[in-house]
């Protein structure tokens, strides 16, 4: 139920705030917003980069009062969790969208208050971090999870952004097919069409009506809005309107909390240094994930691409595949034929997840497995002994459709065994036997097996990357799309 909106809305407000700088009313409006205390000093905190600027966007699912209509479950749990990423030295904002399906280790958050328990640490979904420790244990999450620096956090909830999409006159959007979503209260004709606040946040928090049913195509609809609501808010004549600009604002900041240090000079410097950034500057991007072996119905990150793109973000440096995005000649890519990091098998080491199961008594050898298969790019989901399966021979377990996957796996692991489980869902599960042969070329493969291209260059693998991140930018008019 996410609502990437959200994000969209904050950001343009940062965005245009320094221009009310000549109304009287806007330290009246931005006197609405609810703080919070973020405890910072109780971790160890990635290095913060000068003239860099990131912030925490989170959709709340509060549901309680008027949000209460929107769902049953007690407690806060974001909706939206993103970092919002200013880079001030040349104008770029990057916002990633961390899908609220994904499983992360959630650290040690102590208490705060009869509302949030604390937890000594678990591996969770990363939305469930404010329930256990608000926005400190969402803030340290999200900072252990990416190495991103994040200087303040906003968190808007599901009335407020119903508000501000109406007070902008709705938002533009192309529907390629009729959507009927009774769960999000969804009703939509296809073509293209003015969403009103309700029907906006149908559509961000719509799952049955993306491709796949899945949060990942529900991501994808929610930065299609964002992109509608920046050039809606920057475009026309919206801006040379100071009622529209009063009440924009007047409902981001009456649903809108904050950490106590991101005060309105705060957020008047930000958008001062951001006021000129280009559409085309703004990007949203998803980092690379796979599903989790246990869940079909969660995600794990691919690690390498993901680490790659969340320490340029950290960095303020140029995305991972942008560089070459910029090379349309191909003159400088070393004779490579451009790919995406496939083997020949067709299968990408990084989509395939896998559970390490040690069944001999070598004690370590399921970590040490695990390391060897990560760093030839496969997505090593967890390591440790089995339960159900116990093989004589060393074998690669998996579920119906599964198998090229599974024998991506078994092609750096000297041709181990292969076996279909009925009903096994999420990824693959090696368990290792006691003819145990190793894995197979460091970072190497072998000739003509699926893992090999993890061998390439830098370069492929940006290019990998840039594929994976699936974004988009503000400049992206939904016109473009084909609306039959």
């Amino acid at each position: 139920m996410s609502t990437g909106g959200w994000v969209a809305c904050v950001l343009t407000a940062l965005l245009i705030a320094g221009s009310l700088s000549a109304y009287s009313a806007y330290y009246s409006i931005t006197g609405n917003i609810d703080t919070a205390q973020v405890d910072t000093d109780g971790w160890d905190r990635p290095t913060d980069i000068e003239g860099i600027h990131n912030i925490l966007i989170m959709g709340a699912d509060v549901r309680t009062g008027e949000n209460a209509e929107y769902g049953k479950v007690a407690g806060i749990r974001p909706d939206v969790t993103a970092v919002a990423s200013f880079n001030a030295d040349n104008g770029a904002v990057t916002l990633v969208n961390l899908p609220r399906d994904l499983m992360v280790d959630i650290p040690r958050c102590d208490p705060a208050g009869e509302d949030f328990p604390g937890t000594p640490g678990r591996f969770d979904q990363i939305n469930h971090a404010m329930a256990y420790g608000g926005a400190s244990c969402q803030w340290k999450t999200v900072e252990e999870l990416t190495g991103v620096h994040l200087d303040h956090f906003t968190l808007v909830d599901f009335v407020g952004f119903k508000d501000i999409v109406n007070t902008i006159g709705g938002v533009p959007m192309c529907i390629p097919e009729p959507i009927d979503d009774p769960k999000a209260k969804l009703h939509l004709e296809a073509g293209e069409q003015v969403l009103d606040g309700e029907q906006a946040l149908g559509l961000a928090r719509s799952r049955d009506s993306t491709e796949f049913g899945s949060d990942l195509g529900r991501i994808d609809n929610q930065q299609r809005m964002m992109g509608s609501i920046v050039r809606t808010v920057t475009g026309g004549d919206t801006l040379s309107r100071p009622t529209t600009v009063y009440d924009f604002l007047g409902a981001v900041t009456d649903s809108l909390r904050t950490d106590d240090e991101f005060t309105v000079e705060a957020m008047a410097d930000l958008a001062i240094a951001m006021r000129d950034v280009d559409l085309d500057r703004i990007s949203f991007v998803t980092p690379p994930v796979v599903e989790y072996p246990q869940n079909e119905n969660k995600v794990v990150l691919k690690e390498r691409p993901a680490s790659e793109l969340f320490e340029a973000v950290a960095a303020g440096e140029v995305l991972p595949g942008e560089a070459e995005e910029e090379k349309e000649d191909g003159s400088d890519d070393d004779g490579g034929d451009g790919g995406s990091g496939e083997g020949d098998g067709g299968v990408d080491p990084a989509d395939v997840s896998v559970s390490v199961l040690n069944n001999t008594a070598r004690s370590g050898l399921g970590a040490e497995t695990g390391d060897a298969l990560g760093a030839l790019g496969f997505t090593v989901a967890d390591v440790g002994n089995p339960v159900a399966r116990f093989p004589e021979a060393t074998t690669v377990y998996h579920g119906p459709g599964r198998k090229p996957r599974a024998e991506a796996l078994s092609a750096v692991l000297g041709a181990a065994a292969t076996e279909e489980v009925a009903g096994m869902s999420g990824g693959v599960e090696l368990v290792i036997a006691d003819d145990w042969a190793g894995v197979e070329g460091g970072g190497a493969a072998g000739e003509g097996s699926s893992a090999s291209a993890e061998s390439a260059g830098d370069e492929e693998q940006d290019t990998s990357v840039a594929e994976e991140l699936g974004g988009t930018t503000a400049a992206t008019d939904e016109k473009a799309r084909t609306c039959d």
